[in-house]
């Protein structure tokens, strides 16, 4: 596997922006459960995420409207849940079974075969939950670039200024949109693909939106599962 170096003098590499839950893997409702009790332990909650929009967010935003339900000041306690949470993800990811999506290993197997793509992670995750999500299924070798992650007090867009950050940095340059592809199974990835003029790719894998509720986002190219890897690369390279 190859990554290009920083500072590499190409100016046609394209930087491919994933998202996890529901893009890479679907993890069975573990990270949903180690919300809840979180939200249980922190808050005193038996209602959990109830009422709560949980798909394509971040966690950090996931903690701030927690605390609004339950009325409590978010001084202080957002970093607890968020906290609660780390310790949690890893048990209930092991006592649930998840799976990598269809066409997934094979395209970062592809694309990180080439030295003109470079694959980096966009996600609402927590750095820490995102990494052993992706090391229990063995993808997180595909990420050597690195990636943005949720941060108390940042949302997707500010998540996506900040992939594309450190992407110009990977690279030593300023990047055009079209050399950034943001991958996504929710309205929220499209938004913020479009927030930093990344061309953006849906697919209808997560749990949430149908093909057509995609396609209303007005994604770039929209899927309903992640094609093979040539017609991906095809898709891709298209104008």
């Amino acid at each position: 596997m190859r990554f290009v170096s920083v500072g590499d003098s190409r100016d046609d590499v394209t930087y491919v922006l994933w998202d996890i839950d529901g893009t890479l893997i679907r993890t069975s409702g573990a990270g949903l459960r180690a919300w809840e009790q979180a939200i249980a332990e922190v808050l005193g909650r038996s209602d959990g995420l109830a009422g709560i929009d949980t798909s394509g967010v971040t966690d950090a935003e996931i903690a701030v409207a927690a605390c609004r339900a339950a009325g409590v000041d978010e001084d202080g306690t957002v970093s607890r849940l968020l906290a609660a949470l780390e310790g949690l993800v890893p048990g209930e990811l092991s006592a649930r079974d998840g799976r990598v999506l269809p066409n997934v290993r094979e395209n970062l197997e592809a694309l990180s075969a080439r030295d003109d793509v470079v694959n980096m992670l966009l996600t609402g995750n927590l750095a820490s939950t995102g990494r052993l999500k992706l090391e229990l299924f063995d993808l997180w070798r595909f990420f050597g670039a690195g990636g943005a992650f949720s941060v108390e007090g940042i949302d997707r867009a500010g998540i996506a200024r900040r992939a594309r950050d450190l992407a110009e940095q990977h690279a030593g340059r300023q990047l055009a949109g079209e050399q950034m592809v943001v991958i996504g199974d929710t309205p929220h990835d499209i938004a913020c693909g479009k927030a930093i003029g990344a061309r953006t790719v849906a697919v209808a894998t997560g749990r949430v939106y149908t093909l057509a509720e995609l396609q209303r986002a007005r994604p770039w190219r929209a899927f309903a599962t992640l094609p093979d890897p040539g017609r991906l690369w095809e898709a891709l390279m298209a104008g």
